[in-house]
């Protein structure tokens, strides 16, 4: 990546990588590293501006993380948020305290609009806190430039060194005007031109595969996910007829997928790939006996999906690169970038064995979030119903049953999320012929993903009189913008009746439904 870049040091914050996904939004290319990452690398890097973290410890405490004062001497912009805000005042000579009472959640707050970085901003809206401590003494040289009631510096600033520390968190949607302050950042004070885009992005990454694959040949895990789909793309244009498409059908899919992915991207349909579809089943289902830990479920798929690949290349003679759809979320995710804690580990990032039988690993889409995957998706003309199809993770129903993985709960799982999925595909289009809208058109209650998950709970029923003890399926289902946070979506609960009948009627094995109402954070939007 040669194009000019914002960077972001990640000090534990739990919206490390909405930070980076509301940078992008400006157009301006974002990366998260660790607040360890040296001084000198992040010269090399040379950075357009800074932005640090929050975090959940306290800065002043033996230990906390912290960062040396030369970072704030590099005649580079700087953004604290939060820890990060606070983390600027005590390097720099101020003062950071407990504060008698904790600010958390939607908050007034009053900004000086002289200020550059509140241009356009109100005098008085709505932002999101989260904190404990408190700037309660400026470092040298700054000045208050917003406040709350409890909070006297919620942000301050050193305009002639470019240097902002805001309490608040201005990426999270709660904050009523976080995208005008941050793009007053990137793009305003940083000077940055906003050149980031998905068409310059998809030529240069085009370029880039040609250059460096060469006459080689290229083996790709393709799920028919977006993800996988898009790396198809790309590779393809690429590379052409050099690159073979494996596609493992692990007997953790959703039901009648395999038939269906292989109806696109096989001989009939329309992509011009070398396609190999691998049944796999029982292997799996082999390896996953008496397995119940997700993370441990997760690194026996993972290593299976590579054990695969090895065998087919052989097949097929020298392969030279491995290609992987791998995503930015997926890299934070698994402890790879930035500072945070691993959430989950991804089978094509943190579950690879040490050994790989192959030459380089490719991954095209490791810098790119979500929503810019689809935005290249169009670039390269995929159709529509693909690029837009919901997310569906590498472990498959892996870690959509709670427990050990068997042919019977898998046959349980498929069948109740196909019941889930097509009444929620009734219920939208019966909203569309009374609203009188187009096939585009969505209910606001409609979720960006949802799903039917097993959970491992058995339970007394009564079906046709006699007692029952049997599973209890569990409906997900959320609208997120950027799925770094979500919130339960509010599905019409006559649907949900619809969709909890049908289940137990005809899904057998379950005379329980539950709906789970949780958010991310603290969930995750999977069960596991």
């Amino acid at each position: 990546m040669t194009q000019e870049k914002i960077i972001v040091l990640d000090f534990g914050g739990q919206y490390n990588q909405l930070v980076a996904r509301r940078v992008r939004e400006c157009n301006v290319y974002c990366e998260i590293y660790s607040y360890r990452t040296e001084i000198d690398k992040i010269k090399e890097m040379n950075p357009k501006g800074i932005i640090l973290t929050g975090g959940p410890n306290s800065c002043y405490e033996e230990g906390a993380p912290t960062y040396s004062k030369e970072l704030f001497e590099l005649g580079i912009p700087v953004l604290g948020l939060c820890y990060g805000a606070q983390l600027m005042s005590h390097v720099l000579g101020g003062k950071v305290e407990r504060a008698e009472n904790r600010e958390y959640g939607k908050t007034l707050t009053h900004f000086d609009t002289s200020s550059p970085v509140f241009k356009g901003v109100p005098a008085d809206s709505i932002v999101w806190m989260s904190h404990f401590d408190y700037i309660s003494k400026l470092a040298p040289g700054f000045k208050t430039i917003a406040k709350t009631d409890n909070c006297p510096a919620a942000a301050a600033s050193f305009e002639e060194k470019g240097l902002y520390a805001i309490q608040f968190h201005p990426e999270v949607l709660h904050t009523e005007y976080g995208k005008e302050i941050l793009f007053n950042f990137v793009r305003g004070i940083c000077g940055c031109a906003g050149t980031w885009r998905m068409d310059s992005f998809v030529e240069t990454t085009v370029k880039e595969l040609r250059e460096r694959i060469g006459n080689g040949k290229v083996l790709l895990a393709l799920s028919g996910g977006v993800d996988s789909s898009v790396a198809a793309g790309l590779l393809s244009r690429a590379v052409g007829k050099q690159l073979t498409c494996v596609f493992v059908d692990h007997g953790l899919l959703r039901k009648n997928e395999g038939d269906e992915v292989e109806a696109v991207f096989g001989p009939k349909g329309s992509f011009d790939l070398n396609f190999i579809r691998v049944n796999a089943q029982e292997r799996y289902y082999g390896k996953l006996v008496g397995v119940s830990e997700p993370e441990k479920k997760r690194k026996i798929i993972g290593e299976e999906f590579i054990r695969v690949f090895e065998e087919e290349a052989k097949k097929i003679g020298k392969v030279d690169f491995l290609a992987q759809g791998t995503i930015y979320p997926d890299v934070v995710e698994s402890g790879l970038g930035g500072e945070s804690a691993v959430i989950k580990s991804h089978h094509n990032v943190g579950g690879l064995p040490d050994y790989v039988d192959f030459k380089e690993i490719v991954e095209p889409l490791r810098n790119l979030f979500k929503d810019e995957v689809r935005r290249a998706g169009l670039e390269l003309g995929l159709p529509e119903a693909l690029v837009f199809r919901q997310p569906f993770p590498g472990p498959g129903l892996g870690i959509r049953i709670i427990g050990e993985v068997t042919a019977e709960k898998v046959t349980i799982v498929q069948d109740a999320d196909y019941i889930y999925r097509e009444e929620i595909a009734k219920a939208a289009e019966e909203w569309r012929k009374q609203e009188n809208k187009t096939a585009a058109d969505r209910p606001a209650w409609m979720p960006d993903q949802y799903f039917a998950a097993l959970t491992n709970v058995r339970s007394v029923g009564v079906m046709g009189d006699e007692r029952t003890y049997d599973y209890a399926v569990c409906l997900r289902a959320v609208k997120t913008i950027d799925f770094m946070t979500a919130e339960a979506a509010e599905i019409p609960f006559a649907v949900l009746q619809k969709v909890m009948s049908r289940i137990i009627n005809e899904v057998r094995g379950v005379n329980r439904v539950f709906y789970d109402l949780t958010s991310k954070p603290p969930g995750t939007i999977e069960m596991e």
